[in-house]
């Protein structure tokens, strides 16, 4: 799961917005303007019958400053990305 979901920078990051690009996501912010401390970044790679999946989380950031339920809170009643 990406840790960026509970933190406190997620709508202005643009390791996030990166994230959200491989997913085909809708962005929290189409400005980002907070560029993240050494973000690590997990890609799982899944071969499908038809196509090649890619799952991409970030699992540490120098920057992380937890706020749990950031991402939830900015749109509420979405389900929550894994």
């Amino acid at each position: 799961m990406c840790i960026c979901v509970n933190c406190h920078y997620v709508d202005r990051c643009t390791t996030y917005h990166a994230v959200e690009d491989q997913h085909e996501q809708a962005h929290l912010t189409e400005t980002p303007d907070f560029e993240a401390s050494e973000p690590t970044i997990n890609v799982n790679i899944r071969d499908r019958t038809d196509y090649i999946e890619m799952e991409w989380d970030v699992v540490g950031c120098l920057s992380f400053q937890k706020e749990q339920g950031k991402w939830a809170k900015l749109r509420p009643g979405e389900l929550v990305p894994t």
